[in-house]
């Protein structure tokens, strides 16, 4: 008995190869993008792991204006302090080799012993030799942008004493992860780098001699780290402490750890969908295969198969489908999660990818696969197995039809012939045609969902790098100046226009919750930097109290007439209350602003600015830049069209490329989709369609009727599939975002006609293939008589 209905699933499976491969290459994607996504995450998060243990990255971060040697040592005798290390670190401008303008970097020391915490690891070259002054350890992205190598020469200006450096070799460290100059959105490994040199001759031009600026701690397991930062901060204060912080402070972790969880929630969903359609599927066609051999079924029972063994033989027929299509997602998506990985590590240079098999996700997904789509065949097992055998081997009675209430009003009377069967079918059979419509609407969701992230990123570099920062030039001071030092600025040939700025670091509180940033005070009138919403509505700067990032507001659950503690960590650290005036809710970080009068009241200071935005006439653009960098009190220049390029090269050369794998998925799963919603049309309507041509119906006429009805199916599907993109974007968008960045759930126009022209293509491929069908339509077959 099991022979013989092994033979019978081999036999389904050779009738409906068709079918069965599109269902297996539908659970094939869907393996494929949970295994590639899931085989990222933990490859990323082993080579992070990893990477911060050899390389000692430091758990604790400390600032301050000017502390003295001796202070290490108490630092390191505070309870839960395994190892400190001091260091001098300072801005920096670099002359390019090659000419251009000159760039900026970070320098910081290297004691002479070599690192102990924040190690450098080394991609080319040598270290530096203790016994010389002259040698400096380069980033890998910035020699690679600037073509820099082991031997060439750098002119570096630090604190406005002119250098040259030799370069010993190109390195990399756990702390820089991500490189991206303060004040930026986003990286330019051209204009930007990372550089080390020895202590003495960094603490020579940065005149810090016998002592430190900056402290990297490693805590001892089991340390608090909340009570190690508390006694960093006592110790520093006398010494213009600018506030310890962890690692969740740090920009370079804070942006991998985020990608992460983007990594995270994206396995979660993407797979989910591609799964939910895949079980969907399977449920549409086998249910179509049990109608159709419900008399094969009747004569099996009468036979003495019993129902357990009719429900496992098509158990086996789904499972050999879903296995085929889990053991080729699982090579997909192993292929897929290494060069995915490999990417990430080479975007965020990571010097070690360890990349492991991910057998236990492999199993695990070709089991979901499996689970799904035997959920999706439980219905049609259970009605065929419910069918009692004098029943079934009786022909199905032919369904009762009469006039619709559409039919009943006329409104099929303009139609053509074959118009109004196309129509009476829809409407007699609506669950059918429902069922149909909403495959193809999964399929466009999952299409909005992959092509949506170019839409956000426009929108991102709208908002925030055109519309709400419009100057040209950022200018900061290396200490903060009066108002006559930023409006000197004005008479350099070709600037328009200069708003200065206040900025200094805070810690916002509210109850026991806490955030650390930027309080930045700007004239309520200023142009040049506004505060614009995700819509795109410019807000005016109140001329007083707070206005917060709506995701800050979140963060410190606080809303408009909200008092909030602001403590500054620079100056004499003043601490008082401020008001929240207004919520912005924005894209990118999370800002505290205040009008500059405000904030200087608050800090009991005088008018200082901290820089300046400049509007600058495009052709006197490097002239000016140049001429800012002779000045001894600027500490760097941003260029917004540096930053723009910045960003279109990030959005192109790594996130598109993400996306684009998804919605080359996304368009297999159209396929497939459309493919059975075809198919399962046709079975059922093979035999009408053929009696058509034996009533003289030309074969043109019955493909018209067939593509006409899985017309109308698109029609319902499409619409339908948009709005149901636009609530999985809402979630995507809802779970990627975090406070560095707001990923907005925009979708352009052009996004759903791209999704639904793909559909229709492929629905234009398989009606194409559907004249094949009715080509070879068994016309003898239908003058035999079910009864």
């Amino acid at each position: 008995m099991v022979r013989a209905l092994d033979r019978k699933v081999l036999r389904d499976l050779r009738a409906h190869a068709g079918q069965a491969v599109a269902i297996a290459v539908l659970l094939a994607c869907a393996v494929t993008t949970l295994v590639g996504s899931v085989a990222t995450a933990r490859a990323l998060e082993r080579s992070q792991a990893r990477y911060y243990a050899e390389h000692r990255f430091a758990h604790v971060f400390a600032a301050a204006r000017r502390a003295p040697e001796g202070i290490a040592a108490r630092i390191a005798a505070l309870p839960g302090v395994a190892e400190v290390e001091t260091r001098v670190a300072s801005s920096a401008t670099v002359e390019r080799p090659a000419g251009g303008p000159p760039a900026s970097a970070r320098i910081l020391s290297l004691p002479p012993g070599g690192a102990r915490v924040n190690v450098p690891y080394l991609r080319a070259g040598s270290g530096l030799d203790p016994d010389r002054t002259d040698q400096v350890l380069v980033s890998e992205g910035f020699a690679l942008a600037n073509q820099l190598r082991p031997g060439d020469r750098l002119g570096v200006v630090v604190n406005g004493k002119r250098q040259v450096l030799r370069i010993a070799g190109v390195a990399l460290s756990p702390e820089f992860v991500y490189a991206i100059r303060p004040g930026d959105l986003f990286p330019d490994d051209r204009a930007y780098g990372i550089l080390w040199t020895s202590r003495a001759g960094l603490a020579a031009a940065a005149d810090l001699e016998g002592a430190f600026d900056e402290v990297a701690v490693l805590l001892a397991p089991g340390a608090r780290e909340a009570d190690v930062i508390a006694g960093i901060d006592r110790l520093l204060a006398p010494y213009g402490g600018l506030g310890a912080h962890g690692r969740d402070r740090n920009v370079s972790h804070r942006f991998l750890s985020d990608e992460l969880a983007q990594l995270r929630a994206m396995a979660a969903l993407v797979p989910a969908i591609f799964l939910g359609v895949a079980a969907f599927v399977v449920s549409v066609v086998l249910s179509r295969l049990v109608t159709t051999q419900r008399q094969q079924i009747g004569a099996l029972e009468a036979l003495g198969y019993g129902a357990r063994a009719i429900a496992l033989h098509y158990a086996k027929l789904v499972s050999i489908i879903a296995l085929a299509g889990g053991a080729l997602g699982a090579i997909g998506g192993i292929a897929l999660g290494r060069a995915f990985a490999r990417s990430y590590a080479d975007f965020y240079r990571l010097p070690v990818l360890a990349f492991e098999g991910e057998a236990g996700v492999v199993v695990v997904a070709v089991l979901v696969a499996l689970a799904a789509a035997l959920a999706g065949s439980l219905g049609a097992v259970r009605r065929a197995v419910r069918i009692a055998p004098a029943e079934a081997m009786r022909p199905e009675p032919p369904a009762s039809y009469r006039p619709t209430l559409l039919e009943r009003a006329g409104l099929f009377r303009p139609l053509s012939p074959a118009a109004r069967m196309i129509a009476r079918d829809v409407a007699r059979r609506p669950i059918r045609a429902l069922l149909s419509a909403a495959g193809l609407a999964c399929a466009v969701a999952i299409l909005v969902v992959a092509w949506f992230a170019a839409d956000a990123m426009d929108l991102i570099l709208e908002q925030q790098l055109v519309v709400a920062q419009r100057q040209d030039l950022t200018v900061t001071f290396t200490d903060a100046v009066a108002p006559a030092g930023a409006l000197e600025l004005r008479s350099l040939p070709g600037v328009r226009a200069v708003e200065g700025f206040r900025a200094v670091p805070v810690t916002l509180r509210r109850g026991h919750r806490s955030y650390r940033t930027a309080l930045t005070g700007v004239d309520p009138g200023a142009d040049l930097t506004r505060l614009v919403t995700a819509d795109g509505r410019v807000v005016p700067l109140p001329p007083a109290g707070l206005v917060l990032s709506a995701k800050l507001g979140e963060l410190l659950h606080a809303a408009p007439g909200d008092r909030v503690e602001i403590e500054v960590l620079e100056g004499r650290r003043r601490t008082g209350p401020l008001t929240v005036a207004l919520l912005v809710d924005d894209l990118l970080g999370v800002q505290a602003t205040l009008s500059r009068r405000a904030l200087a009241d608050f800090l009991g200071e005088g008018d200082l600015l901290s820089g300046a935005q400049l509007s600058v006439d495009p052709a006197a653009l490097d002239v000016v830049q140049a001429r800012l960098r002779e000045r001894p009190r600027v500490a760097g220049t941003t260029a917004r069209a540096a930053s723009v390029a910045a960003f279109r090269s990030l959005v192109a050369g790594f996130i598109l490329a993400y996306m684009a794998a998804l919605g080359a998925l996304g368009a297999v799963i159209a396929a497939g989709v459309v493919y059975n919603a075809a198919r399962v049309t046709w079975a059922e309507r093979a035999r009408e369609l053929a009696t058509l041509r034996v009533l003289g119906f030309t074969r043109a006429e019955i493909w018209r009727v067939l593509a006409g009805e899985i017309g109308v199916h698109a029609a319902l599907g499409i619409p339908a599939g948009c709005a149901l993109g636009l609530g999985f974007v809402g979630w995507t968008a809802a779970r990627a975002s975090t406070d560095l960045y707001r990923i907005p759930a925009e979708i352009s126009a052009a996004t759903f006609v791209r999704a639904a022209l793909l559909i229709l293509a492929a629905t234009a491929a398989v009606l194409l293939a559907a004249t094949r069908w009715v080509r070879r339509a068994d016309l003898l077959d239908v003058l035999k008589s079910k009864e």
